[in-house]
């Protein structure tokens, strides 16, 4: 995010910045810390500063290849700036130091406090404490110390929201390391959810999406497991919400009733991300996914039927040990199938921690690459065939802010459209906001976008909208921002594109 020098801080109060790796969970993670440390006084630095701010936060992914490597070259960026600024101090926290602790403080003794996925809440006492003492404080909870829903939370964005509904995960998938990290799944209860939601959409919130390591598992940890369709329905009910979303579902608790729910309900959006994984029995038997080909493709179908224009995207790691040319034929052979409108590839590489990483039968790179390239070369061809069908339809996006990086030159704007699918569209003469409707015809696809190059059909200003000026108004005259949190909430940026290995990353 950003920062400032030391010598500049904002009206004499300290300056913070947080720099995020990794999944959803740790960027809605990041919005708590934000939260946290505004409520203790500090003030969010300003943008492109680049390290220069009084405490420096790293929310960081231990699944990500060269995890370790990247978060100790930042480190090494941010010494010598340290050095010469005394008081500056700098935080690790999220997966990476969860799993390496101490390691941390060994490699980089200039770090003030580490700590873990269960206590963010901790972090400004940490920092206090390692002013007052002069020593790095390393706390490491081995388990959830209170739902992170609880803390104070600086929301991103003025129209979209995060909201967990479940922390940690119960599989034991061989590539993946996060449930040694997140702990086994912890259930919100489902009052205070709703409750949320409420309080955001109160705030101008239009679309929140449900989050959790394995979302259409919640349930298991309160004994209903029909608890995630009824959550569903119960957001249906919830007035002025008009997006609902999910991230990411298991196939193995992805059930009839929750099919159900999403064609029954108007405000869920027909998008569904499916992670795979791999198309084949034997390799997602030793990935431990307990479930099979035939059983993803059926529910890819019974999700079709009842919601005929649902974009369903999904996740696949190529070259995982083992991996034979059939077993990779296989994956193609549901990437044809399923027909994704998106898919995000990985090359399998080892995570230290995880079985996989101990297994026999690596795949050399070479080999993994080219199936690779197979892969994306398969999956473009259909991503653009899907978005071609969708040349001709008229569609209502949610206006979005920072999503077109070429907006400025081609005078366009983008929006979401209700499967997710980005649009960039003409820019009309009337004023329109992040989180404003548009109506438009789309007239051209491209593999990753749509283009509706005529004329806007309508434009519906919204609570959204509204609630997007406003907070850039009070930015404008308090450049600090406002903290967002419950019970007053407030709003993520654009939602980021799923992407990683477990079904959250």
């Amino acid at each position: 995010m950003s920062s400032i020098d030391r010598s500049q801080s904002v009206g004499g109060t300290r300056t913070y910045e947080v720099r995020t790796y990794g999944c959803q969970m740790n960027v809605h993670d990041s919005e708590r810390l934000s939260g946290l440390l505004e409520d203790a006084g500090y003030v969010r630095a300003p943008e492109g500063s680049d390290g220069d701010a009084d405490v420096v936060v790293f929310n960081t992914c231990a699944v990500r290849e060269n995890a370790d490597n990247k978060l100790y070259g930042n480190l090494g960026h941010l010494a010598p700036k340290k050095a010469s600024r005394p008081g500056m101090q700098i935080a690790v926290g999220g997966c990476l130091a969860q799993k390496d602790r101490d390691t941390i403080v060994r490699r980089a003794p200039w770090v003030d406090v580490v700590f873990g996925t269960h206590n963010i809440g901790k972090l400004p006492v940490l920092l206090e404490r390692a002013r007052v003492q002069e020593e790095a404080q390393v706390e490491i909870a081995e388990s959830l110390e209170a739902f992170p829903s609880t803390l104070p939370t600086r929301r991103e964005s003025a129209y979209a929201a995060w909201v967990s509904i479940s922390v940690g995960c119960n599989n034991t998938c061989t590539f993946c390391i996060v449930p040694a990290l997140r702990g086994k799944e912890k259930d919100r209860r489902p009052g205070d959810i709703l409750a949320e939601i409420e309080a955001l959409v109160a705030e101008g919130v239009s679309e929140i999406t449900l989050l959790g390591q394995n979302v259409n598992a919640y349930g298991s940890d309160i004994g209903d497991r029909e608890a995630f369709s009824k959550l569903l329905r119960a957001c249906g009910k919830i007035d002025g919400l008009e997006r609902v979303r999910f991230t990411s579902p298991h196939p193995r608790d992805f059930t009839d009733d929750v099919i159900a729910a999403m064609a029954e309900t108007p405000n869920v959006m027909p998008q569904l991300h499916m992670p795979l994984q791999s198309g084949s029995d034997p390799i997602l038997k030793a990935m431990r996914r307990s479930y099979r080909q035939e059983r993803y493709l059926g529910i890819i179908e019974k999700v079709r039927a009842a919601i005929p224009h649902a974009a369903i995207s999904t996740d696949i790691i190529v070259g995982f040990p083992g991996e034979t040319e059939e077993d990779f034929q296989q994956t193609l052979h549901v990437v044809r199938e399923a027909r994704f409108a998106q898919a995000f590839t990985f090359q399998y590489s080892k995570r230290p921690g995880t079985p996989a990483a101990e297994m026999d039968g690596q795949i050399p790179k070479k080999v993994v690459q080219e199936r690779y390239e197979r892969l994306v070369a398969l999956q473009e061809e259909i991503s653009w065939e899907e978005n071609r069908k969708q040349v001709g339809r008229t569609v209502e996006l949610m206006v979005a802010e920072g999503e077109g990086r070429k907006d400025g030159a081609t005078h366009r704007l983008s929006g979401r459209a209700p499967d997710s699918r980005l649009v960039h569209f003409t820019k009309p003469e009337q004023e329109v906001r992040p989180g404003d409707v548009v109506t438009v015809e789309i007239t051209y696809a491209a593999p990753h976008h749509l283009l509706a190059e005529g004329a806007v059909l309508e434009v519906r200003r919204t609570r959204a909208g509204d609630a997007w000026e406003k907070r850039n108004t009070e930015k404008a005259a308090r450049p600090a921002g406002v903290l967002l949190g419950l019970p007053q909430v407030g709003v993520p940026e654009p939602l980021p594109a799923v992407t990683g290995g477990c079904a959250v990353d």
